[in-house]
């Protein structure tokens, strides 16, 4: 009986600063999937499902915060220290908008449907742009004259095609009716929000905020949120997407990907990285989890280490 395989996470290199978030596409047709990273260097990447390089989004003129593509992959979306939030086309890695603001974009969405767009920033407001009128002005979530959250907007997600979930920095997390434009309902946690991802086959948010992270339904109803306190300040969580029984954690305070489970229990430590990790991600098919790091790597990690999967060659012996 061989030992347990210890984990070789495959490196992606090229970014030049801060990797400061990554998103994985939905499953296509064809059984694969797409990453995309942000970067403090400005120039989002998008990466195959066995972590090989496609392509580099150029265009911006500052950090980039936030890079999610479409549920097709045929739409990126990202926002910048530069002011502005951009869609770009995947195939062709061409710009097809450029959304001014007046600060730091720190978050976008894309509607399921790709017609419309979210940003959230410094500016403590919650944009919702329509695609099929770029030029149009956008709609800010809220009452008139007051902003959207009373801190930086930290995460934004669409959850089906009519509801917008917002973060900030002010410890809220809002849900809005997006035929309205009108809060639905909120939720406050004593410490600044973090990240919030959305986890769509668990149907649920993974929110990190000081010590805790949650995992809340996406749609507020009467299933319990599931909270817990770790022995340090998670960057960001990630929760497996088909198993449900594990999550794993990056933190700034230290160079390791941690694995727990739901118990909230230590079940691995990961070091490879050389700087604080900033951002973790399952891949849609659970296979894999991916972290960015202050180092400018991302570093692929396999769930089950040992497994034949893309690059990693699998254990020669067969064991």
């Amino acid at each position: 009986m061989s030992a347990h395989p210890k984990p070789v996470p495959l490196v992606a290199p090229g970014h030049t600063r801060p990797v400061t978030h990554l998103s994985f596409s939905p499953l296509q047709d064809d059984g694969t999937y797409l990453l995309v990273s942000s970067c403090k260097d400005g120039n989002p990447m998008l990466r195959e499902w066995t972590g090989d390089w496609i392509g580099t989004f150029l265009g911006h003129k500052g950090a980039v915060w936030s890079t999610k593509l479409s549920p097709d992959a045929s739409r990126a979306a990202s926002g910048s220290a530069d002011f502005t939030a951009k869609i770009w086309d995947t195939y062709s890695g061409d710009v097809l908008h450029s959304f001014p603001h007046n600060h730091i974009v720190r978050t976008v969405a894309i509607s399921p449907s790709c017609s419309h767009l979210l940003t959230g920033g410094q500016e403590k407001k919650v944009r919702i742009f329509d695609l099929g009128r770029p030029d149009a002005e956008a709609d800010i979530l809220g009452d008139l004259g007051v902003s959207s959250h009373d801190g930086t907007v930290k995460s934004v997600v669409w959850v089906g095609e009519h509801t917008g979930v917002s973060a900030g920095e002010d410890g809220i997390i809002k849900w809005w009716d997006l035929r309205t434009r009108k809060l639905t309902t909120t939720m406050t946690f004593p410490n600044p929000i973090t990240s919030m991802e959305l986890s769509p086959q668990t149907k649920r948010l993974v929110v990190t905020s000081g010590k805790t992270v949650a995992f809340i339904p996406a749609l507020p109803s009467g299933t319990p949120t599931h909270s817990l306190n770790l022995p340090y300040s998670p960057s960001s969580a990630s929760v497996h997407p088909i198993l449900q029984d594990r999550f794993v954690t990056g933190n700034l305070g230290d160079e390791w990907v941690r694995v727990h489970g739901m118990d909230g229990e230590e079940r691995e430590i990961l070091k490879g990285h050389h700087g604080p990790v900033h951002c973790v991600e399952f891949s849609p098919d659970g296979e894999v989890y991916a972290s960015g790091s202050e180092d400018g790597t991302i570093r692929l990690w396999q769930t089950t280490p040992g497994k034949a999967y893309g690059l990693w060659q699998g254990n020669a012996n067969g064991g």
